[in-house]
């Protein structure tokens, strides 16, 4: 007997960085699965590269789901600290966050830019933890709440010995920082179980294609369907905290271990179970 797919009737979620890539997928997974989804991103009808919050409504709505659009620019402290604020008096409340929204710039240390440094830091760590700190109180007030971030493959340690990648693709200060969301995480899960709020983070196992990452990721390199990080997510925000916080999972680990059924991004369609490539990292869990 096939297990229903988990309902989110009634909740409220926001997924940043929703314009295109993983953040949509998340966002359509989530409508899909019966959740209001806002959707936020610098702009809503134009963007300098492809994808904007516009189609990701138009998307949602075509597959029966509902979303609102929140044009929210991370960068501006005044825009991200009311963004919470925004999405509750257009919603009535939020019971989903989804720390998606960033920016990735590879470069060796001796070469990376101090100003985009600072940019990372502040959209892969200052921002999760703005956005979570100002959506406590109101998650709190619903009585449950889940808080998801999206995180990479790449905060765990290089494997030895140490390979091209490791040496040459510029990764390591963006890694080290989704270390740190990592560990943030897991606190925050601790901080908040007793009050029934779940945090957990979902990472890919290997690679997804998106306009963002297409940069770094080499032509002939296998990436994985998003559908799967997306289904992850959706299972990362359903379960009281008490039977699921604090974790830190990977998009084709997860679904193959508890024996998922990954639907497609509309939740019409299912895919085949995962299958874990051998280049994944053998420590994903």
């Amino acid at each position: 007997m096939s297990i229903p797919p988990p309902s989110l009737a009634g909740r409220v979620a926001v997924v940043t960085g929703a314009s295109r890539g993983i953040g949509r997928a998340i966002a359509q997974r989530l409508a899909s699965a019966g959740a209001f989804v806002v959707v936020t991103a610098r702009s809503v009808e134009s963007s300098p590269t492809p994808g904007t919050l516009a189609e990701t409504v138009a998307l949602i709505e075509a597959a029966g789901g509902r979303s609102l659009a929140l044009r929210c620019d991370l960068e501006d402290p005044a825009d991200r600290d009311s963004l919470i604020e925004r999405v509750v008096q257009a919603t009535g409340g939020i019971d989903i966050l989804v720390n998606n929204a960033g920016f990735a710039q590879f470069a060796r240390v001796e070469q990376l830019p101090e100003a985009a440094f600072e940019q990372m830091v502040n959209l892969y760590f200052r921002v999760p933890f703005a956005l979570s700190r100002a959506a406590i109180p109101h998650l709190r007030a619903r009585g449950a709440g889940w808080i998801v971030n999206v995180g990479s493959v790449t905060a765990m340690a290089p494997l030895r010995p140490f390979d091209d990648f490791a040496r040459f693709g510029g990764s390591t200060v963006y890694a080290s920082i989704k270390a740190a969301l990592n560990r943030f995480t897991q606190g925050l899960a601790a901080e908040l179980e007793a009050d029934g709020i779940a945090v957990n983070l979902v990472a890919p196992s290997t690679a997804i294609s998106t306009p963002g990452a297409d940069s770094y990721i080499p032509a002939d390199y296998p990436t994985e369907p998003v559908e799967y990080l997306a289904e992850t997510a959706l299972a990362l925000c359903h379960l009281p905290a008490s039977e699921r916080t604090g974790q830190i999972t990977y998009s084709l680990h997860f679904p193959l271990h508890h024996g998922l059924t990954v639907r497609t991004l509309d939740g019409r369609g299912t895919l085949p179970p995962p299958e874990i490539p051998p280049w994944a990292h053998p420590d994903c869990m």
